[in-house]
């Protein structure tokens, strides 16, 4: 793919007096962040919490229970972030809405919904409301492990060519999985359904009216690889129904990163408050649009977004194949170079349940009463503990694996609890497992022949010192860190500059309005050496329970499954 000039005159004169706003789509609510196209400057931004959250456990309409590893979402809180969010940033901003040019937007990925020929979810349809699978299946619905297995075993049987771009396999998260789920669990929602759209594009389709693919999604999440999606003759073999998935419900237009999908249509106008007719950028997911936020989109550069999940995205001028990675895509984050992501599928996510459910009462009293939350507390109290004091090791899979096992079916583990262990000291070994996690990453790339060769942060959990600290000292790498507490909204604002015309490229645009502090925390190296040794037993472990030694956490997750199907229809 050619690299787009970065010489060009910018057609948009006079950049001071000129905006764009990113608005980021996250996991529990939606962000707006309102951008100084000159120069990045953040002038002002606002946050929206989805009304109905993440339906885990009951469907909201109905009340009825889902089964384990069920994520759903309802898309009208997706809109209400543009009618709250956008408006409100804006003001804050204290700009004439007039002088915004552009607006881009990310979201979670994976993230599906299954809709009409015009755009209606079905979940908005009154005779589908009680329907579960009519409503958004978000990135973290693993249900469909079953369905991603069988076609890991059937292209790998069939030697199909896309499969080791994906890293040998492909995730439960992505959009064939979920979409041979959909079909085999409610055909007749799967008849009715006109496109499986991931969010980040009817997002955009809700702005312009119109649906345009967006690259980045099509090639890591729905497996299109050198123009091509896998064959109809390979869908039919794992389902006949499932030959004209491709054809009948995904394949549509692409739009490239950085284009403009449309312009701000009336309708949006008036839940923006921005003006009709500017310039909405092609959809984007959330980690992949934070890397020139970043300043990461040189070779080598890996940014690692942390958050609920952590994303691993880094380009490189080399294509290869990387076990376990969550693929390889031709200009998926820049054009003119190979795109790689990788990822963590439970990080702050693991930290949010242990606190919420396994630390005591006693713990969030002394916290308030310390003027802390009580991750800060957690963190204060075992911040000073010499590595390994805890006598802990744990897996950090309470979400399952998404890199480098790709398994969906693993579950967490903790190692070496005695009646003395305390509970900062299982929240330090579940920040270091994290770590590890990150670490086996990092290794795999750089042993494929992909070398990381500068680590930069991103994202919410970047605000705690000790937990960048540790990932230092396990990596053995200096830390460098965006400068923006906003990256995948900076990062949309950019591509939303460029959508504008006010950039050549997302290269250039990265540069003018990306921020970036290099190397804030540096590794200690007595700490890097314990960390070693820590990190050995860590492997064991990953490899013993990751790599068919000993499958009880499959098995576990079976019999959770059945027992739960007993219950329901009991």
């Amino acid at each position: 793919m050619e690299a787009q000039s970065e010489t060009m005159e910018s057609p948009v004169s006079n950049l001071d007096e000129h905006y764009v706003v990113g608005v980021d789509f996250g996991t529990l609510s939606g962000r707006a962040v309102v951008v100084r196209v000159s120069d990045g400057a953040e002038l002002g931004s606002a946050t929206h919490d989805y009304a109905h959250g993440v339906m885990d456990s009951v469907l909201a309409a109905t009340g009825a229970a889902l089964p384990p590893e069920w994520a759903l979402q309802v898309p009208s809180d997706y809109v209400d972030v543009l009618r709250n969010a956008v408006p409100a940033a804006v003001r804050a901003a204290g700009i004439d809405p007039a002088a915004v040019i552009g607006l881009g937007t990310d979201f979670t990925a994976c993230t599906m919904i299954p809709v009409l020929a015009d755009g209606t979810p079905l979940s908005e349809l009154p005779e589908l409301a009680a329907e579960p699978h009519a409503y958004v299946k978000l990135w973290k619905h693993h249900a469909a492990q079953p369905q991603a297995d069988r076609i890991n075993v059937l292209a790998a049987d069939r030697g199909e060519a896309w499969l080791p771009r994906y890293g040998g396999l492909i995730s439960s998260e992505w959009e064939f999985a979920k979409g041979l789920e959909l079909l085999e669990e409610s055909p007749a929602v799967y008849e009715r359904m006109d496109h499986w759209v991931e969010a980040a594009d009817w997002i955009v389709w809700q702005l312009t009216g119109t649906y345009v693919r967006n690259a980045c999604t099509a090639g890591y999440k729905g497996i299109l690889q050198d123009g091509q999606y896998p064959s109809a003759d390979f869908l039919a073999a794992l389902n006949p129904a499932f030959a004209g998935f491709v054809a009948d419900k995904l394949e549509h237009e692409i739009g490239q990163l950085g284009d403009a999908a449309g312009t701000l249509s009336a309708q949006a106008a008036t839940w923006t408050g921005l003006p009709e007719g500017i310039a909405i950028a092609v959809g984007n997911v959330d980690a992949h649009v934070t890397a020139p936020a970043a300043q990461a989109t040189r070779p080598g550069q890996l940014v690692a977004i942390m958050g609920t999940s952590t994303c691993h995205v880094m380009n490189s001028d080399v294509l290869t194949e990387v076990p376990g990675m969550c693929g390889v895509v031709d200009g998926g984050i820049v054009s003119g170079l190979y795109g790689y992501e990788a990822g963590q599928s439970g990080v702050g996510d693991i930290f949010a349940w242990y606190v919420k459910n396994q630390v005591p009462g006693s713990y969030h009293e002394d916290a308030t009463a310390a003027g802390r939350s009580i991750h800060e507390h957690l963190t204060e109290l075992v911040k000073d503990q010499p590595v390994g004091g805890h006598g802990l090791i744990a897996l950090d899979w309470n979400g399952g694996n998404r890199s480098v096992l790709v398994d969906a079916e693993l579950s967490g583990l903790l190692v070496g609890q005695t009646l003395t262990t305390r509970p900062e000291e299982i929240y330090r070994a579940l920040f270091e497992a994290t770590a590890f996690g990150t670490r086996e990453i990092v290794e795999a790339f750089t042993g494929s022949g992909v070398p990381v060769t500068e680590f930069i942060v991103a994202g919410g959990l970047l605000r705690n010192p000790f937990l960048m600290q540790v990932y230092s000292d396990v990596l053995r790498m200096p830390l460098s860190i965006i400068a923006s507490e906003q990256g995948p909204a900076l990062g949309s604002a950019i591509h939303a500059a460029v959508a504008a015309g006010a950039y050549p490229s997302v290269l250039a645009a990265g540069e003018a309005m990306g921020k970036v502090t290099r190397a804030v925390y540096e590794p200690r190296p007595e700490a890097a050496d314990a960390y070693d040794a820590l990190y050995a037993e860590y492997r064991a472990l990953h490899d013993y329970f990751g790599r068919g030694a000993n499958d009880v956490m499959h098995r576990l997750k079976a019999m959770r499954r059945a027992a739960s199907r007993e219950q329901v229809t009991a």
